[in-house]
């Protein structure tokens, strides 16, 4: 199903919905691969998590032949790469996989053993119901094909996109509720840029993405033929056409993450004037929203713009890129010559070679409709209170550490450091599962009908959603499933969030050396922590709010440094002729300094005085900079680099590894990394923002 809000580079999460870019995750690769068609087959394995030999460091998996200064990656990781093969449905390999492997595996023990006259038990029966859905075919989908083919005129049509939003097809503009950049108490809606199929508008201008281009028009044509369009080589251009058009006026990923380029408040009425070629009455009556007295428009020329495109492309154009997104959005709940062809086009994205199980993208439908009923279970089986209290104490100990770094800071004014600290202590923090789960009794589900359970499992998520329109915001609610391997910082919301999924080993282990613990998952609260101080978090005070809370001056060598940092990014080539974006990647970057940093303070900090042991020859330090390095590590399909590098704004995991260690003195101290290292930095070039 499609994302429910779109604009302002949504993230995507665990139920198909999205908030916009000022909530910023960890982003581990699984979620990423693939367009959402890839993972592996975990079948077979135990349920218990994966802890590296006897304390938490593989210590097989790092290649002595390199020396750390030289590549951290390989050092800590090049005996797994030598070793692994990535599975043929898996876009990557490695630790992100493992665990995502293994919460399946733990939600396959949940989801089959439950009831078909349940909601979790009857949606996934009809998902895995193979034989009924080959029987049907393409006969679901026949009914929604004839509704876009009988809209008479624009208005009509405009009505319909905004209906998309809870159903299958797509809309030129997609909103939702998040809270107010100027009362963040309050849910007001945001509205942004959409309509196109590709992951990103430089696939469709740059030269570099013709192969994915090529394959995404192929299936258009296969899609339209199979919806029963007389000519579809003919409709597949017209598709094609259009939606070059709306990437050409679209703005780019990393303008979309600017804060102050997507906050532009506007009435309804504004909004209709300012961008006419859409009629916004029937679109928000179609999407259930009454007229809005302020709606956050996120990419304001590109609303204008791909409004005005609207205006001129003639009606017969439109109801035909609508037919295709109605059936690519429903071709994963049709026959396997749907799941297939669409399979043949995302592959050409992530390179991956072979279709997932049905039992696991059965499981991705369950996990997506009824994410919280199934993370009660999941959380009660697999998260005990033990772990819990142990990662609450982990996260105390990053906060004091955050605020001893605010504190010592060099370059920032005492008012400045006093409203960092003021924002630190209002973080609220969540730990494995909400306090209050949500009730999914108005959601029917008949396990002999799948493609009606989708259809109504998503206007049950996207009226959920639009609840929150224009009523306070209620921080206690959370954006991912507790299943789920991410974890996310919610910006406007000031908190940050562990699911249950995330912490299990290696992340996070009550059996392992604590410099284990505070390298792995405490980098990543520690990364969760810091984005309330990235390049846009600087920017949200201690409520919420969008307000510049810094002295010139000191926003002056904040940005300084942060322009030093990208520099060092935009030399890392993560494919052949695939350059890391700092200006995309610049938040993430930051956030996994700091996060480091900040871990690796609160793991000094958690000795008490005392020196570590030495353990398998290894110092404390080293040891917390070896599990930092393999809890990321990854062997990934150059196509899935490429797709990551032009749309997340995630560096690639080898990257997030080496580009952080080389700036940290205590790692080159640990390492005894000297002058003539590959990544050797001098202490003046190495950056210090927090």
């Amino acid at each position: 199903m499609k994302r429910f809000f779109a604009g302002a580079a949504g993230l995507a999460i665990a139920a198909g919905l999205a908030v916009p870019a000022l909530a910023s995750e960890t982003m581990r690769s699984v979620p990423f691969a693939a367009a959402g068609e890839a993972g592996g087959d975990a079948e077979a394995g135990s349920l218990k998590a994966l802890t590296f030999g006897k304390w938490g460091v593989d210590l097989d998996a790092r290649d002595p032949s390199v020396k750390p200064g030289d590549d951290f990656d390989k050092y800590a990781n090049g005996g797994w790469f030598a070793r692994t093969e990535i599975p043929a449905d898996q876009a990557s390999a490695g630790v992100d996989y493992d665990v995502y492997n293994l919460t399946q595996r733990q939600l396959r023990a949940v989801v089959s053993g439950a009831p078909a006259t349940s909601q979790v038990g009857g949606l996934y029966q009809s998902f895995m119901d193979e034989p009924r859905v080959e029987a049907l075919a393409a006969r679901p989908l026949l009914a929604d094909v004839a509704a876009v083919a009988a809209i008479g005129d624009k208005s009509e049509m405009a009505r319909f996109m905004g209906g998309t939003q809870g159903t299958f097809g797509s809309t030129i503009v997609s909103g939702g509720p998040y809270a107010d950049t100027a009362d963040p108490t309050v849910n007001v809606l945001w509205l942004g840029q959409a309509g196109i199929g590709l992951p990103e508008r430089d696939y469709y201008l740059n030269d570099s993405f013709k192969p994915q281009r090529d394959a995404y028009r192929a299936y258009i044509a296969r899609t339209m033929k199979m919806a029963g369009n007389a000519d579809p080589e003919k409709a597949a251009d017209a598709i094609m056409a259009f939606e070059t058009e709306i990437a050409k006026v679209s703005w780019a990923i990393a303008d979309r993450r600017d804060i102050g380029k997507i906050n532009n408040p506007m009435s309804s009425d504004e909004l209709a004037a300012y961008a006419p070629g859409l009629d916004w009455k029937a679109w928000f009556a179609g999407a259930g929203i009454a007229p809005q007295k302020r709606i956050i428009v996120n990419e304001k020329t590109a609303v204008r713009d791909i409004a005005a495109l609207y205006a001129k492309t003639p009606l017969d154009t439109i109801k035909l890129w609508q037919q295709f997104h109605v059936a690519d959005n429903a071709a994963p709940y049709l026959s396997k010559a749907f799941v297939d062809s669409r399979f043949e086009y995302t592959k050409a994205l992530s390179g991956v070679g072979e279709l997932r199980p049905r039992w696991k993208r059965g499981l991705t439908l369950v996990d997506g409709s009824l994410g919280e009923l199934v993370g009660e279970t999941y959380s009660k089986q697999y998260f005990p209170a033990s772990a819990k209290a142990k990662m609450e104490v982990l996260v105390t100990n990053l906060k004091l550490a955050m605020g001893d770094r605010i504190r010592g800071n060099s370059w920032m004014a005492p008012a400045t450091k006093d409203a960092a600290l003021a924002k630190l202590a209002k973080m609220d923090v969540m730990v494995g599962y909400p306090d209050k789960w949500r009730d999914y009794s108005g959601l029917k589900i008949d396990p002999a009908d799948l493609y009606g359970n989708v259809k109504r499992s998503a206007a049950f998520e996207y009226a959920y959603a639009l609840s929150d329109l224009n009523k306070p915001v209620d921080r206690k609610k959370w954006s991912m499933n507790p299943q789920e391997v991410n974890a996310y910082n919610g910006g406007l919301e000031n908190k940050i969030v562990f699911p249950a999924g995330i912490l299990q080993a290696p992340y996070f282990s009550e059996s392992v050396d604590d410099a284990v613990n505070y390298g792995a998952i405490g980098a990543v609260i520690g990364h969760e922590i810091t984005h309330g101080f990235d390049d846009q978090g600087r920017k949200i005070d201690a409520e919420g709010a969008v307000r510049d809370w810094w002295t010139p001056e000191d926003a002056a060598r904040f940005d300084a440094q942060a322009k030093a940092f990208g520099a060092q990014y935009a030399t890392y080539e993560a494919a052949p002729g695939s350059f890391i974006n700092p200006d995309l990647t610049m938040g993430e970057n930051i956030a996994d300094l700091a996060g480091l940093e900040v871990a690796y303070d609160a793991y000094r900090r958690s000795l008490g005085g005392k020196s570590a042991p030495v353990i398998d020859g290894l110092t404390g330090d080293q040891r917390f900079f070896l599990a930092f390095a393999q809890a990321w590590r990854t062997k990934q399909r150059e196509d899935a680099i490429k797709q990551q590098v032009a749309s997340d704004p995630h560096s690639p995991a080898r990257w997030r590894i080496i580009g952080p260690v080389r700036n940290v003195d205590a790692w080159y101290k640990a390492f005894s990394v000297a002058a003539g290292a590959r990544y050797y930095l001098k202490p003046e070039e190495r950056t210090r923002i927090w």
